[in-house]
C-alpha cells in the first residue's frame, strides 16, 4: 500500500547497487528531478535522505531510483550475524585463484610450454566474464539509462583487453606452439600480436580487491555508530503487581518502573525512586568517573550500573531516549555534506565522460602516429582503468563517518558536516558563564533579612516567587526549602527577575537594579553594600520584595566547573579568543574570569543583547563560536557561526546549537574544535591526493608508459589509502586523555 507522508518529511533509504560516486550522482540528480523533492546520496554509508513534499509518497522515490537502474529500500534492523561482504569475498578468492597461474605464466618465460595460451584463456575468461560481471551489469544498467560510470571505464578495459586477446588466439596466430611471450610490462612488441589475457584477470582482481577493501574499511569506520546503537539493554525487570517481570525493552512505557541490578545497562532514561548507586556514563559521555545517583536523580538508558540496586522509573522510552537522539543527531552528520564534498560531486559527475573521451583520443592518436594497434590499445586501456573517480566519492564521506563516530565515543554530537567548514574559520569565542564556566549548580550561602524581617520568611517567599523558572538562581532558591508553595501566577523577565503571586500577595525576585528600575522598589543602603560585597566575593545577591518594600537578600555562589580554566588554556592555544558574557553582576563575571584565565568579560547581559554582542562581533570580520546551555542563550546559538551546546541545558539551547556536549565539561568543546579540524582537514588531504592521482597518472597512461596492469593495482590502491587515512581519525585523543 502506497503512504504519503507529511510535507518536507525527510526519509532515508537504503540503495542498493551503487559500486562508485558517479552511482551517488547519478540517483541524487534522478531523485532531485522530482516535483519539490530535495535528495542527499551518501556512497559511503550507501543511503539517501530524501526529503519529500506533501503529495509524494516514499513509494515514487523507490520507483525513480529502480527506474534509474539500482534497487532502494525503507532501512530494516541490521543483523548482525549477516556478512554482506561474503559473495564479493567468494568471488575475489577464486578469481584470485584463477588469475595467478595467468599473470605467472605471462611472467616467466620458462613456465611456458605449447598452446599454454590456450590454457590460460580457459582460466582468465571466468575471472573476466564471471569475476568482473559486477562492473559488467552495473555499466550495461548505466547505459541504457544513457550514462557512465566507473563500472563503465573498468568494463570496457576488461572487455577491450579480453577482445584482443581473442582476436590475437584465433585470427593473429599468437596461440601457436612457437609463439613466445614476456610480461606485457616491459616486453618489447613481437611479429604477432600478443594477447592481453593477465590484464584482463588482473585487473579484475586488484578492482575486486579494492572494492573488498572499500566495503571492510566503510564497515570498520561505521561501526562507533553502530557499536553505540546496540549499547541498550534488550530487556527490563519491570515492578508488577510487586513482582520483577522481565520484558522486552521495546515493550516499556512511559511511567513503568523496573529495577536495576549492579552490572546492568540501565534499560531507558528514566528517575531513579529507590536505592543509591554510582552509573558508569561512559558510554554516552566519555567520562571515566562513575556519578552517584540517588532517589530524584536522572538516569540515562545504556548506562552502566556498577553500584547498589536501583528502582528506576522510565521517562523516556524508544525514539525518545537520549540515545536515540545521539544516533539520530550522528547519522544526519554522517549523510550530509560539506562544501568540499559537493565540489568532489561536481567533478566526479563530468569525470567520467571526459575520460572516455581522453581513452577514446589516445586510441585514435597512437594508431595515427604509431600505426601500432597493440600499443594504442595498451595505452587506452591503461587509461579507462586508472581513471577512478571512487577516491573523489570517498574522501569526505568516510571522513565524516569516522570523526563523527568518534565524537560520538566522547561526548560530542556534530550536527552536520557543514558544521566543520564553520569550525575552520572561528576566531573569537563567546562563553556564557553559567552552566558553562561554572557548574551552575548553585547553593544559598546566606540569607541576609532587612530590619526587622524574617530570614525564613524571607528565603521561603524567594523560593515559591522562582519555583516556575529554570534558572539555577531559582533552583538553588527551591532546593534551599522544603514543601515550597505553588505560585498563583509566575512572569519571568529574562535574565532580570520574576514576578509571582504567592499566598495573594505580588513577590518580587531579582536583580536590586531591575527592581528600582522596573518596580520602584528601592534596595536599603545596608543591603546595597551586602550586594557589593557579595559581587566582590564572586557571588550573587538577588532582592525579595513584597508589599513595595524589599525584605532581604539571598546570596548564591557557584563553583568554577572542573577543567574550566584548563579548556580556556587550549582555547588560546589554538589561536582564539574568548570572552565571557553573563547576566550576573560585574563584580562576579570578573571574579569567575580571573579563576579560568578570561581577560575580556561582558557582565550583566540579557538574552538580547548576547544576540546583538554575537552579530556585531560578525559584523566587525568576526568569525565567532558561542558556548552555552541555557534558554537565554538560545538566539545566540542559533545566530553564531558556530553554535556549541552543553548537553545538559535545556532543549532549545541543544536545538539552536550545531554541536552538543552530552558531558558537561567545557573541555569537551576543545575536543569539539579540535576534532572538527583535525577531521576537515582529512578531508582536505584525501581529496588532495583523490585529485593529485588522477593528474598524474592518466597523463602517464595516456602516454603509453603505464601498464594496464599496473594501472589497476594503482586505482584500486588509490581508494584503499583514502579509507585508511580517514581511519586514522579513530585515534582523536580527548585533552583530558593528555592530547594537546
Amino acid at each position: 500500500m502506497t503512504t504519503t507522508t507529511p510535507a518536507a518529511t525527510p526519509v532515508e533509504l537504503a540503495i542498493e547497487g551503487m559500486t562508485c560516486a558517479s552511482c551517488a550522482n547519478r540517483i541524487e540528480r534522478k531523485l532531485n528531478k522530482m516535483p519539490g523533492v530535495t535528495a542527499t546520496v551518501n556512497y559511503a554509508t550507501e543511503t539517501a535522505t530524501v526529503s519529500l513534499p506533501d503529495g509524494v509518497a516514499v513509494d515514487d522515490a523507490i520507483t525513480t531510483v529502480e527506474q534509474a537502474g539500482y534497487g532502494a529500500r525503507l532501512p530494516e534492523p541490521e543483523q548482525p550475524d549477516v556478512d554482506t561482504l561474503a559473495p564479493l569475498r567468494r568471488r575475489l578468492v577464486v578469481s584470485t585463484v584463477l588469475a595467478v597461474p595467468v599473470v605467472a605464466l605471462s611472467m616467466v618465460p620458462a613456465l611456458q610450454f605449447p598452446w599454454w595460451q590456450w590454457v590460460a584463456l580457459v582460466l582468465a575468461a571466468p575471472v573476466a566474464t564471471w569475476g568482473a560481471w559486477p562492473f559488467h551489469r552495473a555499466a550495461a544498467l548505466n547505459a541504457r539509462h544513457g550514462s557512465a560510470t566507473m563500472d563503465t571505464l573498468v568494463s570496457l578495459g576488461v572487455v577491450a583487453a579480453t577482445a584482443w586477446s581473442l582476436w590475437a588466439l584465433v585470427l593473429g596466430g599468437a596461440g601457436g606452439p612457437d609463439m613466445h611471450m614476456a610480461f606485457a610490462l616491459t616486453a618489447p612488441r613481437g611479429a604477432d600480436p600478443e594477447p592481453y589475457l593477465e590484464v584482463a584477470a588482473a585487473v579484475t582482481v586488484f578492482l575486486l580487491a579494492g572494492r573488498y577493501a572499500e566495503g571492510r574499511a566503510k564497515t570498520r569506520s561505521s561501526a562507533a555508530l553502530r557499536a553505540l546503537l546496540a549499547l541498550g539493554a534488550s530487556t527490563a525487570r519491570v515492578l508488577r503487581d510487586g513482582r520483577e517481570v522481565e520484558v522486552p525493552v521495546a515493550s516499556l512505557r512511559v511511567g513503568d518502573r523496573f529495577v536495576v541490578r549492579p552490572g546492568e545497562h540501565i534499560a531507558t532514561d528514566g528517575t531513579v525512586v529507590e536505592g543509591t548507586s554510582a552509573v558508569d556514563t561512559s558510554v554516552m559521555t566519555g567520562e571515566s568517573v562513575p556519578v552517584e545517583v540517588g532517589p530524584g536523580a536522572a538516569v540515562t538508558g545504556a548506562t552502566v550500573n556498577v553500584g547498589g540496586l536501583l528502582t528506576v522509573e522510565a521517562l523516556r522510552v524508544g525514539a525518545d531516549t537520549e540515545l536515540a537522539r545521539i544516533g539520530k543527531l550522528v547519522t544526519e552528520a554522517q549523510t550530509g555534506k560539506a562544501e568540499v564534498q559537493r565540489l568532489a560531486d561536481r567533478v566526479s559527475g563530468v569525470f567520467v565522460p571526459v575520460v572516455l573521451v581522453l581513452a577514446a583520443l589516445t586510441l585514435g592518436g597512437w594508431l595515427l602516429l604509431t600505426g601500432d594497434v597493440e600499443a594504442a590499445l595498451t595505452a587506452a586501456v591503461a587509461t579507462l582503468v586508472i581513471a577512478c573517480p571512487c577516491a573523489l566519492g570517498l574522501a569526505t564521506p568516510t571522513a565524516l563517518l569516522v570523526g563523527t563516530g568518534r565524537g560520538s565515543q566522547l561526548g560530542i554530537l556534530i550536527r552536520g558536516p557543514q558544521v566543520l567548514e564553520a569550525t575552520r574559520r572561528i576566531d573569537t569565542v563567546l562563553l556564557d558563564k553559567t552552566g558553562t564556566v561554572t557548574t551552575g549548580t548553585m547553593r544559598v550561602a546566606e540569607v541576609l533579612p532587612a530590619d526587622g524581617e524574617d530570614a525564613d520568611a524571607v528565603l521561603r517567599a524567594g523560593a515559591a516567587a522562582e519555583s516556575g523558572s529554570e534558572h539555577p538562581i531559582a533552583r538553588a532558591l527551591v532546593a534551599a526549602v522544603p514543601d515550597v508553595p505553588r505560585p498563583e501566577s509566575f512572569t519571568s523577565t529574562a535574565g532580570l527577575g520574576v514576578q509571582a503571586v504567592v499566598d495573594g500577595v505580588l513577590v518580587l525576585v531579582g536583580r536590586p537594579a531591575w527592581l528600582h528600575d522596573a518596580w520602584a522598589v528601592p534596595v536599603p543602603d545596608a543591603l546595597a553594600t551586602a550586594v557589593t560585597d557579595a559581587e566582590d566575593a564572586g557571588r550573587t545577591a538577588v532582592a525579595v520584595a513584597w508589599d513595595g518594600r524589599v525584605r532581604g537578600l539571598v546570596v548564591v555562589s557557584d563553583t568554577v566547573a572542573p577543567g574550566a580554566a584548563e579548556a580556556v588554556g587550549h582555547l588560546h592555544d589554538l589561536g582564539l579568543e574568548t570572552m565571557l558574557l553573563t547576566g550576573d553582576a560585574d563584580g562576579v563575571a570578573r571574579s569567575v574570569a580571573a579563576q579560568v584565565g578570561i581577560s575580556r568579560v561582558t557582565a550583566g547581559v540579557r538574552p538580547e543583547d548576547k544576540y546583538r554582542i554575537v552579530t556585531e562581533l560578525q559584523a566587525a570580520g568576526r568569525t565567532v563560536a558561542m558556548v552555552g546551555d541555557g534558554v537565554n542563550d538560545a538566539a545566540a546559538l542559533a545566530a553564531a557561526d558556530l553554535g556549541i551546546a552543553m548537553g545538559t541545558g535545556t532543549d532549545a539551547a541543544v536545538e539552536a546549537a550545531d554541536i552538543t556536549l552530552v558531558r558537561a565539561d567545557l573541555r569537551a568543546a576543545v575536543d569539539a574544535v579540535r576534532l572538527s579540524r583535525r577531521t576537515l582537514r582529512t578531508i582536505r588531504t584525501n581529496l588532495f591526493w583523490a585529485f593529485a592521482y588522477n593528474v598524474a597518472a592518466i597523463p602517464l597512461a595516456m602516454a603509453g608508459l603505464m601498464n594496464p596492469v599496473i594501472a589497476g593495482a594503482a586505482m584500486a590502491l588509490s581508494s584503499v589509502f583514502v579509507l585508511t587515512n580517514s581511519l586514522r581519525l579513530r585515534r582523536f585523543r580527548s585533552v583530558d586523555a593528555g592530547a594537546r
